[in-house]
């Protein structure tokens, strides 16, 4: 600490109140502020980001070692987290994505750990296995995006196991072909999903149900 001069923890604070929802008197709308601040090695323990942290509603955390092996974005889902990001979101999306991002999580420790060495176990290899879906899963192409409903049913499948004998390179042409599908096989499920924002059992059963038959179509399960 005495490396900074004694008023840079109070500067945080001072340029980040300006971050605030303005008054309709004032023209309205908001304003986000993005401090950024770089590591030594990675090591979010030091003054500046914990500083940034406590005041901040969350925090992204990229990786080198993620960026080196071809990961990008590079971000440590371990390490990021959002405080607001859960109330921000469907109630569908929150309920199936939890699991997902604890899973790959653990597949990012594994994975480390396994370069050093063999896989020591069957479940092992099942974590690694499911990690490299989800990876695959995770990663579209730029400016390409998916709908709720899409999101949901994937994720859904994910958790509930419906991919676990798709072969990650065959994850993409699936994900392409799932709005299509979905419309054509599940239409009232979509519906149901649009219109609440909830997924009930019947509706998530529905969706994994489609989603397992288009992984059956294309040979992966």
């Amino acid at each position: 600490r005495e490396a900074y001069p004694g008023d840079v923890f109070y500067l945080h604070a001072r340029l980040l109140e300006r971050a605030a929802k303005l008054s309709p008197a004032h023209g309205g709308g908001s304003l986000t502020a993005l401090p950024i601040a770089e590591t030594d090695a990675g090591n979010l323990s030091g003054y500046i980001p914990t500083n940034l942290i406590s005041i901040t509603d969350g925090q992204i955390v990229l990786s080198a070692s993620l960026f080196a092996s071809g990961q990008r974005p590079a971000v440590d889902v371990g390490l990021s987290v959002s405080r607001v990001g859960g109330k921000a979101q469907k109630p569908a999306l929150r309920g199936v994505s939890g699991r997902v991002r604890l899973d790959y999580a653990q597949f990012q420790e594994l994975e480390m750990f396994t370069r050093f060495g063999g896989i020591s176990n069957a479940r092992v290899a099942g974590q690694i296995a499911r990690g490299a879906r989800i990876r695959a899963l995770l990663s579209q192409p730029r400016h390409t995006g998916l709908r709720l409903a899409d999101q949901v049913a994937l994720l859904a499948a994910l958790a509930d196991g419906a991919l676990d004998g798709v072969d990650p390179g065959a994850i993409p042409a699936l994900r392409a072909q799932l709005p299509a599908w979905l419309d054509a096989h599940a239409p009232q499920a979509v519906a149901a999903l649009g219109d609440s924002g909830m997924l009930e059992d019947a509706t998530r059963a529905a969706l994994v149900g489609a989603v397992a038959a288009l992984a059956r179509e294309e040979g992966g399960s």
